[in-house]
């Protein structure tokens, strides 16, 4: 009997890649090319002047691969990566909504809120006003959104100073000013600010 010789199989020899030290997109193949030639990416966060979560956008290739994904920003629209993000919208829709409930309670708090005092520091200042000379109250400062904001917070308000959207910070002691608010997601409220004279001279 004639024997036949067992062919071994070559070990499949792999050329040597230089590793790279940077943990980014690994499988190049997932990435779509969308119809401008850039790449499409599903968007994990809300992104200025980008797009909003869980839209499929087409970006610059090289923000998609140096900005956008590894940070987090955005995934490859693979059907795992579309599955996982639906179940996180749920989540984000979820605190969206529990977001924009708080503020609309805190909307009505401040509208019910009587005028808010601010004491600040102030000097009595010779002002020209219609032509003739008046004596005012100016504040060595001003008072602005961190001020306004400090002071709500210091009444359980949860204002952040960007949200106070004065169009002019306050200088003059003794006035009422009424300062918008702006709370997010088109929720805004009105508040009355008193400033007073802490200090003045006499």
């Amino acid at each position: 009997m004639a024997k036949t010789a067992k062919k071994a199989d070559a070990a499949s020899a792999k050329p040597t890649e230089k590793k790279l030290p940077q943990k980014k997109v690994r499988v190049r193949n997932q990435v779509k090319r969308g119809p401008h030639g850039g790449t499409l990416v599903v968007l994990v966060d809300d992104t200025a002047h980008v797009g909003k979560q869980g839209e499929i956008v087409e970006v610059k290739a090289g923000y998609a691969r140096n900005y956008l994904i590894p940070y987090g920003k955005a995934v490859i629209p693979s059907a795992e990566n579309l599955h996982t993000l639906d179940q996180y919208k749920i989540k984000v829709e979820k605190a969206r909504e529990a977001r924009i409930a708080d503020l609309k309670v805190l909307a009505e708090q401040l509208t019910r809120l009587p005028a808010v005092t601010i004491e600040a520091n102030a000097h009595e200042a010779q002002v020209e006003r219609g032509g003739q000379i008046e004596t005012h109250l100016m504040l060595y400062g001003s008072i602005s959104g961190p001020e306004i904001s400090k002071t709500l917070k210091g009444k359980n308000l949860k204002v952040e100073p960007e949200m106070v959207k004065l169009e002019n910070p306050i200088k003059e002691a003794n006035t009422l000013t009424e300062v918008p608010l702006s709370l997010g997601y088109g929720i805004e409220a009105k508040i009355q600010v008193l400033v007073v004279a802490l200090q003045g001279k006499k």
